[in-house]
């Protein structure tokens, strides 16, 4: 049976056997479980089968591409899901650690980074194929105009390589762009040491105004920490003097900052917090 790609799904079938075994190849010494999210036809399948000591699970949603992968790889019948992986529960289908691998949907692959974060503790490796773009600004390090809110969350967590490009006419139907193959690989940070939904707030305000310097986009936040009951002269007076306004941060853009240094203005902002009793 022929599977038909569908734009709604995002899907682009690789065609191209080299650069499916070139994908495969790039797992870091591959034992135990691995999930591979929209196998679609197969093309990566077929050799992840093949990998020794490996336990293969795979995540589709499309109803042909289930279809095609119970007709031509029946012995994947019992670890194939039958649906959305932005909806499955991963802590209840694997068990354990588990790498991921997949030729992600570019229309989603923001969402299942997002996704994997939360599990970071049991995913010690990613190796993905996805829009070029997106892959080179997740690999990005600070300085790099590419370097964004991903580039940062991700960073904090895995050591990121941008291993090679793939070309569209390797894809059937062919994307309108080029798509890149990433690898992640878990660091050994355990903790940010400071509040990691803070972290976040300050990492996607910041990159939300990116143009602005530090100090412009982060006085909205400043400002909301402030103690409801002062007046409006008295919170901007403590909003003027506040310390951590004097930084040398404030002086730089969000894109010049690491990893470390976000966690060290997220410490500074939770100080801040303190010092104005909240």
């Amino acid at each position: 049976m022929k599977v038909k790609a569908k734009k709604s799904l995002g899907q682009h079938f690789l065609t191209d056997e080299s650069t499916a075994k070139r994908i495969v190849g790039s797992l870091l010494s591959p034992t135990g479980n691995l999930l591979e999210i929209g196998p679609g036809t197969g093309m990566l399948t077929k050799y992840l089968l093949a990998l020794p000591n490996v336990n293969l699970e795979v995540a589709e949603i499309d109803r042909e591409s289930i279809a095609y992968l119970k007709e031509n790889y029946p012995q994947l019948t019992p670890s194939l899901y039958e649906r959305d992986f932005l909806a499955l529960d991963l802590s209840a289908v694997m068990e354990g650690n588990f790498n991921i691998i997949g030729n992600f949907p570019y229309n989603i692959s923001s969402q299942i980074f997002f996704k994997i974060l939360d599990y970071r503790q049991c995913v010690p490796q990613i190796v993905c194929m996805l829009q070029r773009e997106v892959a080179e600004r997740l690999a990005s390090g600070p300085g790099n105009k590419a370097y964004g809110i991903l580039s940062v969350l991700l960073q904090a967590w895995y050591n990121i390589e941008y291993l090679f490009t793939v070309h569209e006419n390797l894809f059937n139907p062919p994307p309108k762009v080029k798509s890149g193959v990433i690898r992640l690989v878990r660091n050994s940070r355990q903790s940010l040491g400071c509040n990691e939904a803070l972290f976040k707030q300050i990492v996607k305000q910041c990159f939300g105004m990116r143009r602005k310097t530090i100090r412009n986009s982060i006085k909205p936040l400043l400002a909301s920490i402030l103690q409801g009951g002062q007046s409006a002269g008295a919170k901007g007076a403590a909003l003027q003097n506040c310390p951590l306004l004097q930084h040398p941060y404030m002086e730089r853009r969000p894109e010049e900052l690491s990893v470390e240094d976000f966690i060290a203005l997220t410490e500074m902002v939770e100080e801040a917090s303190r010092l104005f009793g909240r």
